[in-house]
């Protein structure tokens, strides 16, 4: 083990997730630098014990203290590395927060993080969870993940294609899983400001903004009031944002559903597909506003659930497992979490 790598023990993660829980790892370390995730492969402990891998803590959920090892990738650094045409090829370290990221990719002119602007987490968790926002994803942006595998300490590049993106989904929430340690991700950025508009909702904030041509400043700041409208903030308010994901049904199953609730909100996703509103199902089992425990469903969007204060992981399995059952007792779907309970 290197000298400058510490294990701090009986380590308190209050201030390491979101949703304000204030569990204990028996083990946590720090990944300040590429020699800091050399020597921690190198060593044996996550050979010899469970770890968990942390990165902002905005999707996790500690359902109790973690016996194991919490690796904590801290290393900083973006630059830019190379120019294709219009194409910039942007790297950063996994330990930069993304939304510090996101502006600083924007004030240099490095132009196609707008639509994921605001979104709480770090540069490494973004391909693990393939964030997403707004109609747009990690993987549209991507180039390719440097990685450290784990058993052997061997570092490799893997490509986009690599990593099978899917719908807040990658190779590294499978098969891939703590396989590896994420310690820096290239992105396939662009000196011209295109924006993307897509999303009905984010075209009609700009338009009641009176913004006809949004600059990319303008894009990233709307965006960011628009989740600052509808989330919590995690100062104030524990809360792991987006807790479902929006279940994904086939064209039968959707005109089924449509048949009985017609109002129900939803959106083509190609190939006779459709995603349905999951926000809007919890809504109308009645549970916005509802707490249960010391945790509740946001009163502003009933996607998110939040700390009431002194809320534990068992309060918010409690809620979540009961509008899992609801929903699937009225409209036959089960929602699968977005957040990670560990």
């Amino acid at each position: 083990m290197s000298a400058d790598l510490t294990i701090k023990t009986n380590y308190s993660l209050l201030n390491y997730n979101t949703f304000g829980i204030d569990a204990i790892a028996a083990g946590f370390v720090q990944l300040k630098s590429l020699d800091d995730y050399i020597a921690l492969v190198k060593s044996d402990i996550l050979r010899e014990k469970p770890f968990f891998i942390l990165g902002g803590g905005s999707n996790v959920v500690f359902s109790d203290h973690y016996e194991g090892i919490v690796v904590h990738p801290a290393n900083k650094g973006i630059r830019l590395i190379e120019k294709q045409n219009d194409r910039c090829f942007v790297e950063a370290n996994a330990g930069e927060v993304w939304a510090d990221f996101v502006n600083h990719c924007i004030d240099n002119g490095w132009y196609g993080l707008e639509n994921l602007a605001a979104i709480p987490g770090t540069v490494g968790a973004a391909p693990v969870q393939n964030v997403g926002a707004y109609g747009k994803e990690a993987k549209d942006v991507i180039s390719r993940v440097h990685l450290i595998e784990i058993e052997t300490g061997e570092e490799r590049w893997v490509s986009v294609e690599d990593c099978e993106f899917g719908y807040r989904w990658s190779r590294f929430k499978g098969e891939w899983s703590n396989r590896y340690l994420i310690d820096r991700v290239v992105f396939a950025l662009r000196d011209e400001f295109v924006p993307d508009l897509s999303y009905k909702a984010l075209a009609s904030a700009l338009t009641e903004r009176g913004i006809e041509k949004p600059t990319a400043r303008q894009l990233a700041d709307t965006v960011g009031e628009v989740r600052d409208s509808k989330l919590p903030n995690p100062k104030k308010t524990g809360s792991a944002g987006s807790f479902f994901k929006n279940p994904v049904v086939n064209d039968a199953v959707y005109q089924t559903i449509k048949s009985k609730y017609p109002d129900i909100v939803s959106f083509p996703v190609g190939d006779d597909r459709f995603k349905l509103a999951a926000g809007w199902m919890i809504e109308h089992c009645g549970w916005k506003g509802r707490n249960l425990g010391n945790a509740g469903v946001y009163e502003k969007q009933a996607l998110v659930l939040v700390n009431r204060g002194g809320c534990t992981g068992r309060d918010v399995r409690n809620l979540a497992d009961a509008i899992i059952a609801d929903v699937q007792a009225r409209f036959g779907l089960k929602l699968e979490c977005e957040a990670i309970f560990v």
